[in-house]
């Protein structure tokens, strides 16, 4: 049984980021902004600015399990992934 089968589907249109943590961390943001700033699939996304990236999460656009994340929000040891409406997706009608 692998463990791909707990993957929670992820949101359309959105971007999906994992994080790895080997131990509890205390903040969500700085670990998802090193992330976005360390992958090279999306080009905007790496060189996001830090007030973007605060409306972001401002605006909900950042995903945990389907609920949105608090930048303060702690990350458990093992395997987290994080939806962030970017772009496209996250232009409301």
């Amino acid at each position: 049984m692998s463990g791909e089968e707990n993957i929670p589907p992820a949101l359309p249109g959105a971007f999906r980021v994992k994080l790895v943590m080997n131990a509890r961390q205390p903040r969500l943001d700085v670990h998802l902004l090193e992330a976005l700033r360390a992958q090279e699939e999306n080009p905007e996304l790496k060189r996001i600015s830090r007030t973007q990236f605060k409306r972001l999460f401002d605006e909900k656009k950042v995903v945990i399990k389907g609920q949105p994340a608090k930048p303060s929000s702690s990350l458990n040891a093992g395997t987290t992934w994080v939806d962030v409406i970017f772009g496209e997706a996250g232009v409301s009608a």
